[in-house]
């Protein structure tokens, strides 16, 4: 009762303070189906609540086995279930903070033969087709969510969210697009909300007055046939009635066709969303998506947008976010940069979560950075993110590091990703990076290409090369014409590009290049109100689910672009998970045509020859643009080597494939953390 105070009586009060209001929101991180994940897991949470967090939500536990993300993922359902648990409120509890267990369930979204859903109708990015709950199965449901929630309490929970959004099975109720239903779970709004009026029912009779209940609600479905700006409500006021603490927002279902959390989604975009629904409970409301920085946060919580700010990922990139917000230090904050790559592509993939720019994220207990009682003289040569990251850990760590690169400023490939429009998020991580070599004191010697020699006259104890990759060159006649070029060419040295383009390559890089050469120039990504108009949303929510057509213009591209590749299948395979239908939908709407199975013949005048099936083509171009992969770049190994000197080598410089900053970054650390 004393914590729960604690937490909701500054919502009462005129000042703004993270420390206070910051929701760290629910991650699944695949510990909790690891052999030791529990331990693991105990560490990550205690370390966010260390850093201030002030209310951390679990990833999402299901109610009983039908609701499972997949077959034998985490539920509770049973006191032993509830035992293993005890360890993650303790270790939240032992620096000062809250924790609720999510409870999830996933209707027809869950990926095993059980999946269960309102009405049988399968979901577009499932396999399975739901069996239908009858209504003895719902009623047991909902038993059985309470259950779950007395068990949570058992296991030293302070609250529990029940998850509403992101069309889970609760969303699958209030939402027409899943409930076909004509018996009392169905037909009229009334009659769709009803199961989760009667979950937080049921939820608050077995766990009292004095728990929290948080009920994540979504204000934009996103999807067809989604709820109605005044279903939304009609549910939020039922909602809080019924007994909940906290209404925490959701935004966009996961079968959504419009990107809410991934990096082209400008800051901030939805509290707009929140501060209109804040305006009709009373109870405190909690926004969320794409709020990355103290700053960005503060500004919500100071005009009234929002009683909270959830943050699920920042807090996976930097476990002292708030703390450093408070000490005024917010320029060593590790910022989320939205890449899903590490945290929900490796999550859907079946792996543990951990960070991009923080791979000690979901490794608390695996992978620390303690102080050496034998300090050492190394060279980092390579000021990419597998250097930034092995030097800014060296020194950390109390060696004497001196890091090396010919450009005039750091970051590397990072650098070059940044022109992407839609990736300026990776400023924020040169920035980091920059600091942290400024605050452990690292050495820079930039502008030059720094050789063996100069090296080996140093006294390092050992070198470590970064030097990354070198563009893989088309190998055809007329590829050394002045109008092939790579993609370093197009996006570091600012070449002239024609307005039709040939890209070769369909990889990663390749669609990095086809989106820079096809982007009108409307800032999207750093503008909510342009971003809602190119993918066709409303933020004030005037139509159903809030979608509306999207405008032509963002779909006109300023020259015509066409991919080629020489594999067979699909473009765009080894695209992010969770991400890859943004970039390949982009291209799609740009008109940028791809063409795969190709034999390149050669360059004139006349433009690129190439052969489909033994059938010779050309494509009048003005420019061709390479993306067809890289080499490592190991010029001074043998030099160091003859020299005698201890070299390690990672990142791009150990394997170039396509450009990979998480494996970089985690390589650089963990090298960093080892030496």
């Amino acid at each position: 009762m004393q914590a729960f105070e604690h937490f909701l009586s500054p919502l009462n009060l005129g000042y703004v303070s993270l420390r206070n209001r910051s929701l760290m929101g629910s991650m699944h991180t695949g510990l909790e189906e690891t052999e030791g994940g529990f331990e693991r897991l105990a560490a990550f949470y205690a370390e966010r609540a260390k850093g201030e967090a002030a209310l951390i939500v679990t990833g999402g536990i299901a109610p009983n086995p039908a609701g499972r993300v997949f077959k034998d993922a985490a539920k509770m359902d049973t006191e032993e279930e509830a035992e293993a648990h005890k360890i993650l409120p303790k270790a939240v509890h032992d620096h000062g903070g809250l924790i609720a267990m999510q409870i999830l369930h996933t209707g027809r979204y869950g990926y095993h033969r059980d999946a269960v859903g309102v009405s049988e109708i399968q979901a577009p990015i499932n396999f399975v087709k739901p069996k239908k709950l009858s209504h003895e199965a719902i009623l047991q449901t909902i038993e059985d969510y309470a259950r779950t929630a007395k068990l949570a309490q058992y296991a030293g929970y302070d609250g529990v969210e029940i998850m509403g959004s992101e069309g889970y099975l609760i969303n699958q109720f209030t939402a027409q697009r899943t409930n076909n239903r004509d018996d009392e779970w169905g037909g009229t709004y009334e009659k769709r909300m009803r199961f989760p009026v009667e979950v937080v029912k049921a939820v608050r009779r077995a766990v009292g007055e004095k728990f929290i209940i948080i009920y994540r609600l979504s204000l934009l479905d996103l999807v067809e046939g989604g709820s109605s700006w005044e279903e939304v409500v009609l549910l939020g006021k039922a909602i809080e009635k019924a007994g909940a603490t906290i209404i925490n927002t959701g935004i966009g279902w996961h079968e959504a066709r419009i990107p809410t959390i991934y990096m082209v989604v400008p800051r901030g975009t939805f509290a707009e969303v929140t501060a209109k629904f804040k305006k009709e409970v009373s109870i405190p409301v909690v926004t969320s998506n794409r709020i990355n920085t103290p700053e960005i946060a503060e500004e919500i919580i100071a005009k009234g947008q929002a009683d909270l700010v959830s943050m699920a990922r920042p807090f996976l990139a930097d476990s002292f976010f708030v703390a450093k917000a408070r000490e005024g230090k917010s320029h060593f904050i590790n910022t989320c940069i939205a890449c899903n790559q590490a945290c929900l592509d490796n999550t859907f993939s079946g792996k543990t979560t951990s960070c991009l720019v923080n791979p000690r994220a979901g490794a608390e207990t695996l992978l620390n950075y303690v102080k050496t009682e034998n300090p050492k003289k190394y060279a980092v040569v390579g000021a990419g993110p597998a250097g930034l990251s092995c030097a800014s850990v060296l020194a950390e760590r109390g060696h004497k590091v001196t890091l090396y690169d010919a450009s005039d400023g750091i970051g590397g490939q990072l650098r070059i990703a940044r022109e992407i429009p839609s990736k300026r998020e990776f400023d924020e991580t040169v920035r980091y990076f920059g600091n942290m070599l400024k605050e452990y004191g690292v050495f820079l010697k930039l502008g030059k290409k720094v050789d063996a020699k100069e090296l080996s006259s140093e006294g390092y104890d050992a070198v470590i090369l970064a030097t990354g990759i070198t563009p893989r060159r088309l190998n055809i006649p007329g590829s050394e014409n002045a109008n092939v070029l790579s993609y370093i060419d197009v996006l570091r040295e600012r070449k002239k590009v024609g307005k039709n383009v040939a890209v070769i390559g369909g990889g990663g890089i390749g669609f990095d290049i086809a989106l820079y050469l096809t982007d009108p120039g409307f800032d999207s990504w750093k503008n909510p109100k342009e971003f809602a108009k190119e993918w066709g949303f409303d933020l004030n929510v005037g139509t159903r689910a809030g979608l509306t057509e999207k405008a032509k213009d963002y779909t006109t591209p300023p020259r015509k672009v066409t991919m080629f590749k020489r594999s067979n299948g699909k473009f765009g395979s080894s695209l992010g998970k969770t991400t890859g239908w943004i970039h390949k939908l982009t291209l799609q709407e740009r008109g940028v045509e791809q063409i795969s199975s190709v034999t390149y013949e050669k360059i004139d005048d006349k433009g690129l020859h190439y052969a489909v099936k033994g059938e010779t083509r050309v494509l009048p171009v003005d420019t061709i643009v390479v993306c067809a992969g890289q080499e490592p770049q190991r010029d001074l190994e043998k030099g160091l080597s003859d020299a005698g000197i201890t070299i390690h080598v990672i990142g791009g410089a150990k394997e170039a494939g396509e450009l990979d900053a998480k494996r970089a970054i985690y390589e650089g650390a963990h090298l960093g953390a080892t030496l």
